[in-house]
């Protein structure tokens, strides 16, 4: 593929937008990324291929297709939220190993002045 320098998106009859290295080196610049030279090589091809897939869903996206979040229908599953009765506090210090004055005894682990 010949590499060209238009910008923007692609319109219609018009060829994919691809990216050169001076183009990738320019972009790098702006965003303040030091790239060396096999990265500017690299990442010009990576870049144009991602250019080519959006050029390619914008030439399928057609008024007729509804917009979509999500390529299934999605339904909330969460249940309603009914309010029940909760542990009492004999039920809750149950299964403490130990007790003290109606709260859970734990071994202190940061001393106090």
């Amino acid at each position: 593929m010949a590499d060209t320098t238009t910008t923007g998106p692609s319109a219609a009859g018009r060829a994919p937008e691809h990216l050169d290295r001076t183009r990738v080196a320019h972009l790098a610049g702006l965003a303040r990324i030091a790239l060396t030279d096999d990265e500017l090589d690299r990442l010009a091809g990576e870049l144009s291929v991602v250019l080519d897939a959006v050029a390619t869903v914008q030439e399928v996206a057609t008024p007729d297709v509804p917009a979509t979040s999500h390529p299934l229908p999605l339904s909330n599953v969460v249940r309603p939220d009914v309010p029940v009765a909760g542990l009492t506090p004999a039920e809750a210090l149950s299964g403490a190993p130990s007790v003290e004055e109606g709260r859970f005894r734990v071994p202190r682990i940061l001393e106090e002045d």
